[in-house]
């Protein structure tokens, strides 16, 4: 965790999202999410690799929640139309390379749902011995629920799979913002 003036901590957390049209529902699950994280946790900062598809989604709810966004932008999209209230950071990289930066510089990381971008950064998030918070969302990332608790035989971080986005909420304000 970050240390900011006064000794205080600044929790930064990734959310790894689908980057097309998402179903109305995860839209609205991610909301709720991140609501809930906003009433449970002191201040944190979100952290995404887009501005597009549920990605899109997750920055303007958090803008509008007044939560500082941190946008890790791909090469392929840094012409990308940027909220003006968004930090944007372009590494100069591709994809899978901007993942593992953003996913680096969290504390921890909630996938609420995706494909193989998704599936990448909660890869590395467990990899880097990231706590990972993944709520069932119909898409292709579900299947990492066949890994859990634990990706593999080193125990690295564990991986926590949530149907319902409350839930998923209170244990990373729980886990991660009272840590």
């Amino acid at each position: 965790m970050l240390r900011i003036e006064g000794g205080a901590t600044l929790v930064q957390i990734c959310f790894a999202a689908y980057s097309g049209d998402p179903p109305r529902d995860l839209a609205e699950k991610s909301a709720i999410v991140l609501e809930k994280l906003c009433k449970l946790c002191n201040k944190f900062t979100v952290l995404v690799g887009g501005y597009w598809g549920l990605m899109k989604h997750i920055v303007d709810k958090s803008l509008e929640l007044g939560l500082q966004v941190v946008i890790v932008a791909p090469i392929e999209e840094e012409e990308t139309t940027f909220p003006e209230k968004a930090i944007v950071f372009r590494p100069g990289v591709s994809y899978r390379v901007r993942s593992v930066y953003m996913v680096r510089s969290c504390n921890a990381l909630i996938a609420l749902g995706g494909e193989s971008g998704t599936i990448q950064e909660i890869v590395t998030a467990y990899a880097e011995g990231k706590p990972v918070y993944v709520l069932k969302s119909g898409l292709s990332s579900d299947r990492v629920a066949l890994f859990a608790p634990y990706m593999d035989s080193r125990a690295l971080a564990e991986v926590k799979i949530f149907e319902e986005p409350e839930k998923l909420a209170e244990t990373v304000a729980r886990e991660i913002c009272t840590a």
